[in-house]
């Protein structure tokens, strides 16, 4: 019997009772090597654990099924999976569509070390689908999308990027992490790969860091299993561990996240310190109706500017009690940040610069209305 639930999926994709004990739990196989029944004579097809480990193959299994691809590659971070994929499918020479808007990581590996080995890139405001089709050029291999985007939150229509890309022989690349599959899907709206930092809404407990890729094409994920082993970034037993039974909740702490954020947009927009705020469930949001349309609900992260500009932010960031001053996101705990001085602090000066009065907040499943108190409270000290 195979099932669709999503919930049911997160439980029970790749996680069936352990076949000698019953364990209803996936077990840690903490071990580097195999016993092998002679030279070549693999038990269940593992030697090594970079190359293979079930506690891992249980959780590729998972995040594939939720994705709804057909292969799931987990890594030692969201980075690891990022790099894994990009010097899979490109090359010296070859050229890259990121966001205008991109997570600050992704940003700096595209400009400090790929750069470095010649694949060129350009960064587009993805939610304008013809300004990317006109940088598109017969050397791209991949448009690189985030929808929504760190930290801006900016929507993206991934059928439309998918016809773009598909139209010039290159790849659509989703990173997927903002959203969570619970959200939304980007392999069933055309999407080539989707990438995930598994360390947060996944894990979604603040204990965990790691990566995931999931593909929808055999020959794909073929190419980038044999790059996975090659350059070893794996996620541990224990991580994969950790990062199955996060996702075992991931479908109950999404709808949390969504209604507290909802809370939160509403307590920021009726506040008079605080200027535009960045929500895609906001119908004045430039993407709405497409967020609308391929997304399930609009998240739990929330971005606002303080009217006080770069000094009124700081300071609100440095009151909060429940909100916790840090960085990642995701996790069950609320989470507030300056992105211009900490997540984004490799973009400054560069075209992706995030505005000094922007703050970014992860709205996490404590009590709404402590969080709609702390953050008053915040901003009217």
């Amino acid at each position: 019997m195979t099932f669709d639930g999503f919930e049911t999926l997160a439980i029970h994709a790749g996680q069936e009772a352990d076949a000698e004990t019953g364990a209803v739990v996936v077990p840690i196989y903490q071990t580097s090597t195999y016993a092998q029944d002679g030279v070549g004579g693999l038990r269940s097809g593992y030697e090594y654990s970079r190359t293979a480990n079930p506690t891992r193959a249980a959780l590729e299994e998972c995040l594939a099924a939720l994705e709804s691809g057909i292969r799931g590659l987990a890594f030692a971070s969201g980075m690891a999976a990022e790099d894994t994929l990009l010097r899979t499918v490109a090359k010296p020479g070859d050229h890259v569509i990121i966001p205008a808007d991109a997570y600050g990581g992704t940003f700096r590996l595209f400009s400090k070390v790929l750069e470095r080995w010649g694949v060129e890139w350009e960064a587009v405001a993805q939610s304008d689908t013809d300004a990317v089709r006109r940088a598109v050029r017969p050397e791209t291999v991949a448009i690189w999308a985030e929808t929504p985007t760190n930290p801006l939150l900016t929507i993206s229509d991934i059928e439309a990027l998918a016809a773009v890309a598909h139209d010039s022989g290159a790849l659509l690349v989703v990173d997927n992490t903002f959203a969570s599959p619970y959200l939304q899907r980007p392999l069933t709206l055309g999407a080539d790969v989707v990438v995930h930092s598994t360390t947060k809404y996944l894990g979604g407990h603040s204990d965990v860091v790691g990566g995931a890729l999931v593909v929808s094409d055999p020959e794909l994920g073929h190419r980038l299993a044999f790059h996975q082993n090659t350059m070893g970034a794996v996620a541990g037993p224990f991580d994969a561990w950790l990062t199955l039974r996060g996702a075992k909740t991931l479908g109950v702490r999404m709808d949390r996240h969504c209604a507290n954020a909802e809370r939160v947009v509403d307590a920021l927009q009726r506040h008079p310190a605080v200027g535009e705020v960045y929500y895609p469930g906001l119908p004045e949001h430039a993407g709405h109706k497409t967020a609308e349309r391929q997304m399930r609900a609009f998240g739990g992260m929330v971005s606002f500017r303080a009217r006080g500009g770069e000094e009124a932010a700081l300071k609100v960031c440095e009151r909060t009690r429940v909100f916790t001053l840090g960085e990642s996101l995701g996790g069950v705990e609320s989470l507030i940040e300056h992105p211009g001085r900490m997540t984004h602090a490799s973009a400054a000066g560069s075209p992706l610069e995030v505005p000094a009065d922007l703050v970014r907040l992860s709205v996490g499943i404590e009590s709404a209305d402590d969080l709609v108190a702390d953050l008053v409270n915040a901003l009217e000290e």
